[in-house]
């Protein structure tokens, strides 16, 4: 069952028109549903409209005598979806704006993404028809910077599908409110609340629809921009909640103790290969989250999470996603990194690169055959040779903790898919004590680098690693030079798998 949940208040020239579109989208994409429209005290003609409409569709209408709020509405209608439901698992919610803000047609996108495993699917609308006054466009552009959630660029859309399962996990400890802030912010803060519980996060792209609002926008620009700074600290609480498995792609992470003067020399490193492992060890559900520091600043998160199983011609995988959001002042960088390996061999069979960078977005789509020994490239018709063991970026990070690494050894590996840039080399250089996660950590530090390759394993970027000195190796920290200086990441969360086993999918 899909409830999808519509809070109005003084929409009556809208209402309507959006709730038979929804009716048209799910005659047109067959699926079970429910409409769960809550009307906040309209004092226009909204209920008259309402009730004609329910008796020609599954809805239900609840109705305030006093106007509540945005929050409070949408917070009401999803505990009714969450009550009616007996299936949570299976079972998923819609949040729709009645002014056709929000497209209704986007709402088989965001039902699809549920169905291949997501638990929670926010549409971000990037892109807008319609003029809005500037000031309002300003506001639109800069609260999402202001509450930040990892993973996505648009976090105040208020527009997302969810299983039901994260809702109940969300809620577990809130007896009380559960949104406490309004308008935007609550749209941000429900995202928040809810990320840390969902197994998967994925983001998909929409429009702003303006140009068929049929009233002026409720929404105070400058009021909305000084209600979204002091949100921050509110938001910032909502998505410190439990998260692990790694990260390591796009920041960097120090240690803070000194290294042991024992530490071995490098001037006789042997040049060692591990073999491989025959199977991925890491459990679904795994995630780390990480901070980003530029000097003094805060600039950004990063998570790093086995995201589940999926199937790949053929051949069972595990899927891995590492999320970075981060920036400052002029520079700003949201990426995506997305990994299949075989479950059992532990090679790449699909490598995905999504990246947007000071204004720029770019999209890189590798499928890679590890059984034929090529790999192509999305977008274009050629195959290029690989290597026998093929790993991607993202793979590679996870297949490192597997290896047997030793104080004062050189490694070389030529496993990278693209055989232009092996080898990839780490150096393990020492031991240290580092804190981080609320605790103290034997870890051993190492250099890998690709000496024909860019990013943060370059020759010039210089990059440290912290590994937990035990049978885990779980980074704790990543560090890297780039252009404008030294980024460091550090793990602050790690969340049990165990914590998310009851929110696998039943897909519906």
């Amino acid at each position: 069952m899909i409830y999808v949940c519509v809070p109005v208040h003084n929409e009556a020239r809208t209402a309507g028109l959006v709730l038979w579109k929804v009716r048209q989208v799910f005659t047109a994409f067959p699926r079970e549903y429910q409409l769960l429209v809550l009307d906040d005290a309209s004092t226009d003609d909204t209920r008259e409209v309402l009730a004609s409409y329910a008796k020609v569709l599954p809805m239900t209408i609840v109705t305030h005598r006093e106007r509540l709020g945005y929050a409070r509405s949408l917070e009401e209608l999803l505990r009714l979806a969450l009550q009616r439901t007996d299936r949570p698992k299976r079972d998923c919610a819609i949040t729709l704006h009645a002014d056709f803000v929000h497209s209704p047609e986007s709402m088989e996108d965001l039902v699809k993404h549920l169905e291949s495993g997501a638990d929670l699917v926010v549409a971000e609308l990037l892109q807008q028809r319609g003029r809005v006054s500037r000031a309002l466009g300003l506001a639109r552009r800069w609260t999402p910077r202001l509450l930040r959630v990892a993973g996505l660029r648009d976090t105040v859309s208020g527009f997302l599908a969810l299983r039901l399962i994260v809702l109940r996990q969300a809620l577990r400890h809130d007896t009380t409110r559960f949104l406490r802030t309004e308008g935007w912010c609550a749209s941000a803060e429900l995202v928040a609340r809810l990320a840390p519980h969902a197994r998967r996060l994925d983001a998909v792209p929409a429009a702003a629809r303006y140009d068929l609002v049929q009233r002026p926008s409720r929404i105070r620009p400058w009021r909305q921009l000084l209600d979204a700074w002091r949100a921050r600290s509110v938001i910032r609480a909502a998505r410190t909640v439990v998260a692990l498995v790694l990260m390591a792609v796009g920041l960097h992470a120090q240690s803070d103790t000194a290294s042991r003067p024992d530490s071995p020399s490098l001037s006789a490193m042997a040049i060692v290969t591990p073999p491989a492992p025959v199977a991925v060890p890491f459990p679904v559900g795994e995630r780390l989250v990480y901070g980003a520091r530029y000097g003094p600043f805060s600039v950004g998160t990063a998570t790093m999470q086995v995201a589940g199983i999926d199937t790949i011609r053929g051949v069972e995988t595990v899927h891995f996603v590492f999320l970075i959001d981060g920036g400052a002042l002029w520079y700003h960088i949201h990426q995506n990194l997305e990994s299949w390996v075989g479950r059992h061999d532990f090679r790449s069979r699909r490598f995905l690169n999504q990246t947007e960078e000071k204004g720029k977005s770019w999209e890189r789509k590798f499928d890679i055959y590890p059984d034929s020994g090529f790999y192509r490239e999305a977008g274009r018709d050629t195959t290029v040779p690989t290597v026998a063991d093929p790993l991607d970026d993202a793979a590679f990070l996870y297949w490192i903790r597997t290896v047997p690494l030793e104080i004062g050894k050189r490694y070389e590996f030529r496993r990278y898919f693209r055989p232009e840039r092996n080898p990839v080399i780490v150096e393990v250089l020492k031991r240290e004590r580092v804190g981080v996660a609320g605790k103290k950590w034997d870890a051993i530090v190492v250099r890998p680098r690709i000496p024909n390759g860019g990013g943060i394993f370059a020759e010039k970027a210089d990059a440290r690693m912290w590994l937990s000195d035990d049978s885990l190796h779980i980074m704790l920290a990543l560090q890297s030079k780039f252009s404008f200086g030294q980024v460091t990441l550090k793990l602050k969360e790690i969340a049990s798998p165990k914590e998310n086993a009851d929110s696998r999918p039943e897909h519906p």
